[in-house]
């Protein structure tokens, strides 16, 4: 089980975590700086920042864990798709989960994963892709991009926050400037909620646009047979909800709010997970009626879970867009727009395709 101190003293109200908050300050004080300093290096063009290879979409967050980036670039890549594009998601790779759940989400788009991300984008255009989702690359400046989505989950987010090791931010709030937009994600927390944060944020970042995604439990799926079962299954059992995710407090949630009784398992973010594991987590699983993790737990365990033991599921997720959709449209043209300066060896729009590729939705605000 995961020791989680870094987060009780990040979101903590007792005297304690307060007190380690503040202890941490100064510590946090030269991480914005030096972040600030790096960022305004970028931006004066001391630091030198590359082109990349094709058009080319940034999806991150300002803070450490779970804001749902992979449901909401999977979204995004799925909506290239429909637009006959050929996206490519490119991604650092940390963890072996990553390109394993962009692959089940999105079978047809590619998956590029280089620590380098400019190597990667190269790698994506000689495979055929004609655009590309970054995941995660916000503060990856050596690479430009076209588009920066900012993603913020409402079950985490403070105003008050922190850079780390004081709090979890990568770097200070000025930095949302950046983004060409905001959104924020919600698994558990209410619509309310992520309307007043959205609110927040426009004061916060003036003139940046800003959207909300509802991170939506859409059924219990199978990682062995693909197989599905209504989330009724939910109400009133017992679970053992396995996580290994950066927000695992908001998946427990969503559970719960099915009516669930859950027994949590909580891992490190991106814990690899081995035979032992799938076998203790199986003989646990004897005393309850249902085993429930998140697909990126699914795909590291399925090939592990023992043949006569309980079933094992996922919560498979659907990304809701309930405000800012014609802000997303408008980011997703630009990048097919782009796609007519891309090289020649990029792959072909698809059959069928208007110039672009793309047709904007109907606007939500």
């Amino acid at each position: 089980m995961l020791n989680r101190w870094p987060e009780r003293i990040w979101y903590g109200d007792s005297a304690w975590t307060g007190l380690a908050r503040g202890a941490l300050a100064p510590a946090g004080w030269l991480y914005a700086g030096a972040t600030a300093l790096r960022n305004r290096l970028y931006d004066a063009g001391l630091l030198h920042s590359e082109d990349p290879a094709l058009p080319t979409l940034d999806i991150g967050n300002i803070s450490v864990g779970g804001t749902g980036k992979t449901p909401v670039a999977a979204w995004a890549a799925a909506e290239l798709l429909r637009a006959g594009a050929r996206p490519a998601i490119v991604l650092r790779g940390y963890g072996d989960d990553e390109p394993l759940v962009h692959a089940r989400l999105n079978p047809a788009a590619l998956i590029s994963v280089d620590a380098d991300r400019v190597r990667g984008v190269e790698r994506a255009r000689a495979a055929g892709a004609d655009c590309v989702i970054l995941d995660d690359a916000f503060q990856h400046r050596r690479i430009r991009r076209n588009e920066d989505w900012l993603l913020i989950a409402a079950e985490q987010w403070r105003p008050t926050q922190r850079c780390l090791p004081a709090g979890p931010l990568r770097e200070p709030v000025r930095g949302m400037a950046r983004a060409s937009v905001i959104a924020v994600t919600r698994k558990s927390a209410s619509g309310d909620r992520a309307e007043a944060i959205a609110t927040r944020i426009e004061k916060d970042a003036p003139g940046v646009p800003t959207a909300i995604f509802h991170l939506a439990p859409e059924a219990l799926r199978s990682p062995l047979d693909d197989s599905m079962a209504p989330l009724s299954m939910l109400d009133g059992a017992r679970v053992l909800a396995i996580a290994a995710v950066g927000a695992p407090d908001a998946f427990l949630e969503q559970l719960r709010q099915a009516g669930a009784q859950v027994e949590a398992m909580v891992y490190r973010d991106h814990h690899a997970f081995d035979a032992q594991d799938a076998a203790s987590l199986a003989r646990r699983a004897a005393a309850v009626d249902l085993v429930v993790c998140t697909l990126k737990d699914a795909v590291k365990l399925a090939p592990l879970w023992p043949h006569k033991g309980p079933a094992l599921w996922y919560v498979s997720q659907c990304a809701v867009v309930e405000r800012g959709r014609s802000a997303l449209d408008i980011s997703l043209t630009n990048i097919l727009a782009s796609r007519a300066s891309a090289p020649p060896t990029a792959g072909p729009a698809g059959p069928g395709a208007p110039d672009h590729g793309y047709r904007s939705s109907p606007a939500d605000q």
